[in-house]
């Protein structure tokens, strides 16, 4: 883990654990320069099974051959920090009040350094790194050590990034007058729980630090931006500030996977640790050399197949993803997708889940035109889509919330009200939108597990229009308990397909 700004934040694992934990990581990447270093073809990578016994210098082996390739990166940025009376709520009054004196004119933010720190391994013998995207965040210089040098630092620049991987290439500008010692790939699909690992990194500034542990579990989902996750492997190989964008090895030396994050409610490793798998990584690099990542989107917002809606879609189990939302004029509404439709087939290949369907969309060259077959109304579809680019900043949606007018209750712990001329205009909502306003929401309600907001406009109950709070209610009072409903909601000029479980 990168130790400039470690952030403890609270999530829960699912399956792992039941309580929220914090995990440490540190904030990402917006900086990309031009890459002066010659192309390098991707490594190869070893797939062969890893079998064998380990002996009593197995990890020493692993420790005296690959920690050479690991360095240590030390970075510096610049801020601007508050003026003191920011704090206090301030300008002239602080002075006033305090001093008794008039206010001098106001200084301009002062411009502050801070350093940190992190790991990275060479995987070209020119000069190339990885590392993760966050160790580099912001940084105006960056510095690399090496191991049995590291009184010597030499400077390095960004070549190219992503943040859904969370990685970075970066480059030296100054090279050291040794040869440099370069890693070794292996395969991290056949990575599987119970398989040893070694961790070397820069843990507290601790520079080549080793540990071992095993893999803990395969597959996790680690949120990378709003709404986007990066599947990882978790470890119990000791993580802690300061590892970030080293190599996680199997034993045979090879890397496997780099370190990013950990679970714990303090700045140290409790034994839960993640790596971004390397064959994300490497499938990457040549974009990642050409200083930008490119990636794919089609404009929708999907959640699961619930169970109880399996056989009102006309799906045979729960595979799938249900199209929540269709960005207005995005590459899916121009391809013809709605609300309510539920995507089974992306190019030809079955999707299982909502993140296989956003793995093989943002593995899409923006411009590719894709066939996306769903379900909709019990019978199969196929469309075809053109996808975008992806944008995470212009992705993150604001979200509205409202109130208002005459009480309806339902059974899917909300309270409704009519939408009139005064609440629409209020709320910007067009002339030709009807249907009722979500007034109050219960927080452990039906209607708020599964996303509804205070404000929402419910325009459609099971695929039947409403005009009033009235009409929304009767609809739902044909639903009986335990049976889902399906609601066409109004938000922010978007209308949003959700599915709610009657309790």
């Amino acid at each position: 883990m990168s130790t400039r700004r470690t952030t403890v934040f609270s999530m829960v694992l699912i399956a792992v654990v039941s309580m929220a934990v914090g995990m440490v990581l540190t904030s990402r990447l917006d900086l990309s320069s031009s890459s002066s270093a010659q192309s390098v073809s991707l490594p190869p990578t070893n797939s062969d099974p890893i079998t064998g016994t380990i002996d009593a210098e197995t990890f020493r082996r692993i420790a005296t051959a690959q920690t050479p390739m690991v360095v240590t990166i030390r970075t510096e940025s610049r801020r601007l920090t508050q003026d003191l009376t920011d704090f206090f709520g301030g300008g002239d009054d602080l002075f006033r009040r305090f001093f008794g004196q008039p206010a001098p004119e106001q200084e301009r933010p002062r411009e502050e350094f801070t350093q940190g720190a992190g790991t990275g391994f060479v995987i070209d013998e020119t000069g190339l790194i990885l590392t993760n995207n966050h160790v580099v965040e912001d940084a105006t210089k960056i510095e690399v050590g090496f191991f049995n040098d590291e009184s010597a630092f030499y400077e390095a620049r960004v070549v190219g990034r992503d943040q859904l991987t969370d990685s970075a290439l970066i480059e030296l500008v100054d090279q050291p007058e040794h040869d440099l010692p370069v890693a070794k790939f292996g395969d991290s699909s056949q990575i599987q729980p119970g398989d040893w690992v070694m961790a070397i990194g820069n843990p507290f500034n601790l520079a080549h630090t080793v540990s071992v542990g095993v893999i803990s579990a395969i597959g996790r989902p680690f949120p990378v931006a709003p709404g986007r996750q990066q599947d990882v492997l978790q470890t119990d190989a000791a993580i802690n500030p300061g590892n970030s964008g080293g190599p996680l090895l199997n034993i045979r030396g090879e890397v496997v996977g780099i370190n990013t994050a950990i679970v714990s409610d303090r700045a140290s490793n409790l034994g839960i640790g993640f790596a971004v798998p390397i064959n994300a990584v490497l499938e990457l690099l040549p974009q990642l050399q050409g200083g930008k990542v490119t990636r794919g989107r089609i404009g929708v917002n999907i959640t699961a197949v619930q169970r109880e809606a399996v056989e009102l879609f006309g799906l045979p189990n729960t595979q799938g993803a249900v199209v929540a939302s269709v960005e207005p004029d995005g590459p899916a509404a121009l391809g013809g997708l709605e609300p309510g439709d539920v995507i089974v087939e992306y190019n030809g290949d079955l999707v299982t889940d909502t993140s296989d369907l956003q793995s093989r969309v943002t593995r899409t060259a923006p411009g590719t035109e894709v066939p996306i077959t769903v379900m909709r109304e019990q019978e199969r579809t196929t469309l075809e889509v053109t996808i975008g680019e992806l944008d995470l900043e212009a992705e993150a949606q604001p979200r509205s919330a409202s109130n208002n007018n005459e009480d309806q209750s339902t059974g899917f712990g909300m309270t409704l009200s009519d939408l009139n001329g005064e609440l629409s205009r209020r709320l910007g909502v067009p002339s030709d939108i009807t249907g009722a306003i979500i007034r109050e929401l219960e927080p452990r309600g039906a209607a708020a597990q599964a996303g509804m907001l205070q404000g929402d406009i419910i325009v459609e109950v099971n695929r039947v229009e409403v005009d009033s709070a009235r009409s929304a209610v009767r609809e739902l009072q044909l639903v009986d308990s335990g049976e889902p409903a399906f609601f066409l909601i109004w938000r922010d000029g978007t209308e949003t397909f959700v599915q709610a479980t009657k309790e």
